[in-house]
């Protein structure tokens, strides 16, 4: 008894709940669920008639709940336990009766539930797809209404809602039984009938159905249906659809007609008219269209609307090719503009656009002076000096058929018209640009290009109809440089492509457009030999490769394999650009390093790594070279500092590119080495010494290597003297090493090692670099000997550095050194030739 006053609390509760929206159907649904459980669960073996009729009561609800928020599935069950309740309420009612009149009177009582749970049963069915089950229930239904002849009404409803349901479905057969089923129902009792409207409603919508189940097959049911719910309720639905019906048979004109005609005096509203007269005619009806179109005016001659029905006369006659008829239509309209006859707002808008279709269709047929005319209609709307975006559009139309017309003075004005309306539009600047090109007035195509970049970064805020999507600039941008190339105004075209570029999304328009402004560049170069003005503009368009390559791609279009073919294509023309700047170090180094970094988008094949190679080596060397020249020392570290970096990367490249194949006779690796060294010592670098170590302990080093080493250490900011002597003495020893001595190359080397160990003016000298200038001096003396080709100036030279370094010797007192040193110098004379008599 607890449980089954909870469940009866609870359910009450759902109720109120439900009423003050605190609970919403699922959860309703699911309350009732619960406490309808809990009191079948409390059942006793004999429960009182009050405990049967509460669970009938729930039972059924709870069914409908579960229907009602899509979970017919749920509510079988309780269905079922509502018919089986009401038999046991029927069974309890008959043991207490008392004679035939309480039978009847028990029976009609159980008779109204048992209808609610049958039509709730057949509401599940047709939730559920199962027609038969529904059809069962619903035929039952359908014979207890001689009992419950109130009920007939909401049956025929059920029907109804059952046909919308399958049509929705496109379960056409069962739509048009249960829509049938609703009609034949509705007229079972007059007195509790749905109504004529209500019959009329059900029967269009079982027209409808046969009409789109199949019109040939179905045609007389679905004629008969309209036919029936006409006479029911006339409705211009009906109406309509009976016309449709009847096109799609395939009618006879005078059937249509007679069909039209039967509405002709009933009351119909002017749109609904309009869309008879698109019907016929869209179905190629045009006698009959017209003729109905031509009666329409007389019965709404008082409508402001009227204009609607000449508009849709001017559609019908354009798309059957009568234009002579037409313009004679939009004529009249003009004039009924002028002579207080105007449309209304709407319905001028509607003509404008039919103008436009029009003009646009002999544009595209290029019928320049016809398209002239049409749009010539469209301004006759217009008064003077009215400021209209679409009139600027207008304009701008009108400019481009007279451009195709070769009319430039009429052009111009017209598009003097677009800049008065309009003056902010990219459309209104890209045709004064055309105009430009046409005259081939360069500055100021370029000034309207320039104009039309500005408007693509920042699009009018004031463009209503005109507004521009994301591609609309780039289109008339990509237009603008085409139509200057085809015009061979290369300087526009080009001022076209940067701006293009700058705004490009997709990639393979993109590297077209550069690719374009690229070629054009270098033909603007090799024509005027215009090197500083465009240099920049080939820098930015290289840099704009670049820099679209290294972004991920997400556009399917674009393939990795088209990304190594636009990378290939760029870097190969910057390593040539690179090479015709050679008169201009800054601009080659640019170039070499924008080839390397685009080279970093290809595969690393052989080819790529040995031109990655070659394009670092060669952006350090002229790092190197600049660096020589500056006359700031801030500017000359950062030079230096550069090549440095540029070198290491070379140097990893380079190893890789070693294990590749043989590089015996490759100079990379001396290079590198001089470029290092060059860069350390003048930077004063530490690891300089670390570098030299490596030097020394390589095998085959050549004696230009050193001279070269020996050179750079003491070339400023760099001084580095024991280094120079160190490299000297090296390059000495393998001068020595020759089968034949080059006594040349031996004599410089030679003279550069005794200036570096014996400076000149310096008296005090320590002994031991006596000594070892002396050897040089010994070594000297061995080559002379046994040569005639050692240059007579260096034995000149060598003379007279030993004598006067005995005279040095003397003026401070030493004798015997002085003795030695002068007789060292006159050893060297006899092996002067013209000169010898000179200095006896």
């Amino acid at each position: 008894t607890q449980v089954e006053e909870s469940a009866i609390s609870l359910w009450n509760w759902a109720v109120t709940k439900h009423m003050g929206s605190v609970v919403n159907d699922e959860q309703r649904a699911k309350l009732r669920f619960v406490a309808c459980r809990l009191v079948c669960l409390c059942e006793g073996s004999d429960p009182p008639e009050g405990t049967i009729r509460r669970q009938i009561l729930m039972s059924m609800k709870t069914g409908k709940g579960w229907i009602d928020i899509g979970k017919a599935d749920l509510a079988d069950g309780f269905l079922e336990i509502a018919m089986s309740t009401i038999e046991k309420l029927y069974v309890k009612l008959l043991k207490g009766s008392d004679g035939e009149a309480d039978i009847r009177v028990h029976k009609a009582d159980v008779e109204k539930n048992l209808f609610k749970v049958l039509s709730y049963q057949a509401e599940s069915a047709v939730a559920q797809g199962d027609f038969q089950k529904a059809v069962m229930c619903v035929q039952r239904c359908k014979d207890m209404l001689m009992k419950l002849p109130k009920e007939t009404c909401y049956l025929s409803i059920l029907c109804y809602n059952f046909g919308v349901e399958t049509y929705e479905w496109k379960r056409y057969e069962q739509s048009s039984f249960w829509l049938s089923q609703s009609y034949d129902i509705g007229k079972m009792d007059i007195k509790y009938s749905v109504g004529k409207e209500m019959q009329a409603k059900v029967l269009r919508l079982l027209a409808t159905a046969y009409f789109e189940w199949d019109c040939n097959l179905y045609l007389d049911k679905a004629l008969k249906a309209i036919n029936l719910a006409n006479q029911e309720n006339l409705h211009p639905a009906g109406f309509f659809l009976k016309v449709k019906i009847l096109l799609r048979s395939g009618a006879s004109d005078e059937e249509i007609n007679s069909a039209v005609a039967e509405f002709l005096h009933h009351e119909m509203t002017l749109d609904f008219c309009l869309n008879t007269a698109k019907l016929l005619l869209e179905h190629g009806r045009e006698s009959v269209g017209f003729d109905f179109l031509k009666s329409v005016p007389e019965r709404f001659e008082s409508s402001p609307d009227l204009g609607k029905i000449t508009l849709l006369h001017i559609e019908f006659l354009l798309q059957n090719k009568r234009e002579l008829l037409a313009k004679q239509k939009v004529e009249e309209i003009i004039i009924g503009h002028y002579t207080g006859k105007q449309l209304l707002p709407e319905a001028l808008n509607q003509l404008h656009i039919i103008l436009w279709d029009r003009a646009a269709k002999h544009y595209e047929a290029k019928s320049y002076s016809e398209a002239l005319h049409w749009y010539n209609y469209s301004v006759s709307f217009y008064t003077p000096g009215q400021i209209d975006k679409n009139l600027a559009k207008l304009q701008r139309n009108m400019a481009s058929c007279y451009l195709h017309l070769k009319q430039v003075d009429k052009a111009k004005e017209a598009v003097k018209e677009a800049e008065r309306c309009d003056p902010n539009s990219i459309f209104t600047k890209f045709s004064v640009y055309k105009i430009a090109v046409m005259e081939k007035d360069a500055d100021k195509a370029v000034e309207a290009v320039i104009e039309m970049g500005k408007l693509v970064e920042k699009p009018s805020q004031h463009e209503d109809e005109l507004r521009m999507d994301e591609n609309t600039g780039t289109n008339l941008l990509s237009l603008a440089a085409q139509i200057a190339l085809e015009n061979e105004q290369q300087v526009v075209a080009m001022k076209a492509l940067e701006y293009l570029s700058e705004h490009l999304q997709d990639c393979q328009q993109l590297f077209a457009a550069l690719k374009c402004l690229v070629r054009l560049t270098l033909s603007k170069v090799m024509a005027e030999n215009e090197e500083k003005s465009v240099t920049n503009v080939l820098n930015n368009t290289f840099s704009a490769a670049h820099k679209r390559l290294a972004e991920s791609f997400t556009e399917e279009k674009f393939t990795g394999d088209m990304r190594i073919l636009e990378a290939h294509w760029f870097r190969k023309v910057a390593w040539n650009l690179a090479v015709q700047f050679s008169g201009c170090p800054e601009k080659m180094r640019d170039f070499f390093l924008l080839s390397f970094k685009l080279s970093q988008f290809c595969p690393s094949d052989k080819a790529v790594l040995i031109a990655q190679k070659t394009c670092l080596l060669m952006t350090a060397a002229v790092d190197l070279e600049m660096g020589r020249q500056q006359v700031t020392t801030s500017k000359q570290m950062e030079l230096l500092t550069q090549a440095l970096q540029h070198l290491q990367a070379c140097k990893e490249i380079w190893k890789v590119l070693k294990l590749t194949g043989d590089f015996a006779k490759d100079p990379t690796d001396t290079l590198l080495l001089l470029y290092e060294f060059e860069a350390r010592s003048k930077l004063n670098d530490p690891t300089l010494h670390n570098l030299m170590e490596s030097l020394w302990e390589q095998p085959q080093i050549e004696v230009k290597t050193l001279e070269i080493i020996a050179s750079l250490a003491m070339e400023s900011p760099a001084r580095y003297p024991e280094l120079c002597k160190k490299a000297l003495k090296s390059a000495l020893n393998l001068h020595r090493k020759q089968t034949v001595i080059d006594a040349v190359k031996f004599s410089k080397c030679l003279h550069s090692l005794i200036s570096l160990s014996l400076p000149t003016g310096l008296t005090d000298l320590d002994a031991c670099v006596l000594q070892e200038v002396w050897d040089y001096f010994e070594d000297a003396l061995s080559v002379v000997s046994s040569t005639d080709a050692y240059p007579e100036m260096e034995i000149l030279w060598l003379m007279t550095r030993a004598w006067n370094t005995g005279i040095f010797q003397y003026t401070i007192g030493k004798y015997k050194e002085a003795e030695q040193w002068c007789g060292l110098g006159m050893r060297f004379l006899n092996h002067l030739g013209s000169l010898k008599k000179s200095y006896e």
